[in-house]
Parts: structure tokens; sequence; C-alpha cells
């Protein structure tokens, strides 16, 4: 479990990295010369006196720092929830094949379940860590501790439970940055919307150019900020969708391959 943990958080910091680094070439190298050239063009044909009408393009939309931040944060969580609904995917998969061979009317007595146990124990130590063998493994045990039916019935529950508590709180990063992102979107409109008052003087003399990109930016950033958090919510969505499927199919799975089998002395 620990070096689980401690291979992902290499992968989380090593995706930060990399997004950070690819958002940023992007925007130096593509977004913000175009965004920038047409901008001169807007302001020269204003000042000219010429009539126009001023285009929302897209390089324009998403060319300040808020969003550039938040397009870094909105590959970072999508990286995370992809590791995690990989992870999810595999152990989901492993309940197609038959841990627990127990013949159809056969009975398993306490004295029979650390037999049944060594063919969990002989899975690679990567799938012992998955959810399925790690209950049936535990529940084979309190069977033959115990010989409690009810004791080995309560182990499954509470291990699907510390799983699902498990599961749920590691998402508290992509909750963090599914708020976080809105959040700098407010910081882009404040900022706009403070350089377009600074500027509110040359407005007054006729020249609103410098209003209309500070203001740009405020309702910009918001606009970016509020739809990349649309699309992190439905993917965070989907994955606790697919985590909570797979504890429910555990303890179903527990149920019938192995629970109903179990006969107390």
């Amino acid at each position: 479990m620990k070096t689980r943990m401690s291979s992902e958080f290499i992968f989380q910091i090593f995706a930060l990295l990399i997004a950070i680094i690819v958002v940023h070439a992007v925007y130096v190298g593509a977004i913000r010369p175009t965004a920038d050239a047409q901008i001169r063009e807007e302001m020269a044909l204003q000042a000219a006196g010429e009539d126009f009408v001023p285009e929302r393009s897209f390089a324009v939309v998403i060319r300040d720092f808020e969003q550039e931040a938040c397009f870094i944060l909105l590959i970072w969580a999508l990286a995370i929830m992809a590791y995690k609904g990989r992870r999810t995917l595999q152990e989901q998969q492993i309940m197609d094949r038959a841990l627990l061979e127990v013949p159809e009317g056969t009975s398993v007595l306490p004295e029979d379940a650390r037999e049944y146990s060594r063919a969990l124990e002989a899975l690679p130590d990567r799938e012992q860590d998955f959810l399925l063998p790690r209950t049936l493994l535990a529940a084979l045990q309190r069977f033959a501790t115990t010989g409690s039916i009810q004791a080995v019935s309560d182990t499954i529950k509470e291990q699907c439970e510390v799983e699902s508590d498990r599961l749920d709180s590691e998402l508290s990063m992509v909750r963090y940055i599914a708020w976080a992102i809105p959040s700098i979107g407010f910081i882009g409109t404040v900022r706009g919307i403070g350089d377009a008052l600074g500027q509110a003087y040359k407005a007054v003399e006729g020249d609103i150019s410098g209003v209309t990109v500070s203001l740009g930016v405020a309702f910009n950033s918001t606009f970016v900020a509020l739809v990349l958090s649309i699309v992190i919510m439905f993917c965070l969505h989907q994955l606790q969708l697919s985590q909570e499927r797979l504890v429910l199919d555990a303890q179903r799975y527990a149920d019938k391959r192995l629970l109903r089998h179990l006969v107390a002395h």
C-alpha cells in the first residue's frame, strides 16, 4: 500500500510538471503571439476611427495568465483521474476471474479456509493489493479464526466500507482543483475590472481601447474557468461512479462466491 501511494505521489508531481511545461510552451509559442497580433490590429483600427466588429477568437479568449493556470490545473486533474480510473478498471477486470474455486454445492468449513487462502496468497503482490483479493483473504482469515459466518459478513462489509472511504478521500486533490479553477477565474475578473477602472480617464478622453481589453480579461477569465470546471466535475462524477460500482461489485462477488458456501460447526 505504501509503495502504491508513493508511486502515485510521484506520478502526480511529474504530471504537474509536464502540464506546466507543455501548456506554457503552447502559450508562449502560439497562443499569446496570435492573440497579441489580433489585439494590436483591432486597437489600430479603433484608433483610426474605422467601423469594425471585434472578433472573440479562441486565442484572445484564453490568452491571459489566469486561463493558462486553469488549463494547467485541468490537465493535472485529468491526469490524476486517468491514473485512478486505470486502476479502477484493472480492479474491475479481476472480478471476471475465478479467484476462489468453490464448486457449486460445496460447503466450506473453518478448517478449509486456509486451503482456499493459498490461491489468493499466490497472486502477484500488485494484485493482492486490489480490493477483491484483500476482501476475500480477510474474510477467509476471519472465518478460520472465529468460525462465525456473521463475523465473515461483517468483515466483508467493513473492508468495502473502508475502501469506499479511502477512494473518496483520495479524490480530495481533484475536488480542490475543481474549486481552485473558478477561483482563479474570479481573480482574473477582479484584475481585469481593476485595470479597466485604472484606465477610465482615457475612456473619458475618447480612447476606450484599454478599457475594452481589460474588460475582456475580466469576462474571458471567468468564462474559461467555468467551462473547464464543468469538464472536471463531469469527469470526477464519472470516476466516482466507477469506483462506487467497483466496491458494490466486490461485495456482491464475496457474497456469491464465498459467503453462501460457508458452514459453521
